[in-house]
């Protein structure tokens, strides 16, 4: 079974002003044969609360996959990546590379997607955009390709 966390980083789902629609799709999406969600949570679009979220998911929870959902975009608050790429040892560009080009057959808009994937020791980080369909679209663009992630950062081979 494959430990997964999701962070969704949005200031007014923080503030309960918006229903948190992305996180809760990204569960949904996760076939619970295979992956197990570990740990659920909202945190603002501040840098500091996102890496200390991301740390202890990675450091204490042990998650194998940390997936985010929001603050990827262009806007001034919009800051997963540096937060993600503040905690992680390694990155993994093809993830995001692929969910851009895929992402581009539906929609321009996904050019301007600022989303990373790292490692943090034995955790896999993947950001994915802030709307629900986004989210989705490309969760499922990388999600076949995920529990072989999962294998070879534990030692388990290519």
């Amino acid at each position: 079974m494959i430990k997964v966390a999701i962070l969704t980083i949005s200031d007014s789902c923080w503030r309960k002003e918006r229903q948190d629609i992305s996180g809760q799709a990204i569960k949904e999406a996760l076939c619970p044969d295979k992956f197990e969600i570990c740990q659920y949570k909202i945190v603002p679009d501040e840098q500091e609360e996102i890496a200390k979220q991301l740390i202890y998911f990675a450091d204490q929870i042990n998650a194998d996959i940390v997936l985010t959902t929001g603050s990827t975009g262009l806007g001034p608050r919009d800051i997963a990546p540096e937060a993600t790429a503040a905690v992680c040892n390694r990155i993994v560009p093809g993830l995001t590379e692929i969910m851009r080009l895929e992402g581009l057959k539906k929609t321009k808009n996904a050019i301007l997607s600022r989303a990373m994937a790292g490692i943090r020791k034995n955790t896999l980080i993947i950001n994915l955009p802030g709307s629900p369909k986004a989210a989705l679209e490309s969760l499922q663009i990388i999600l076949d390709v995920l529990p072989h992630a999962v294998d070879m950062l534990a030692g388990r081979g290519h």
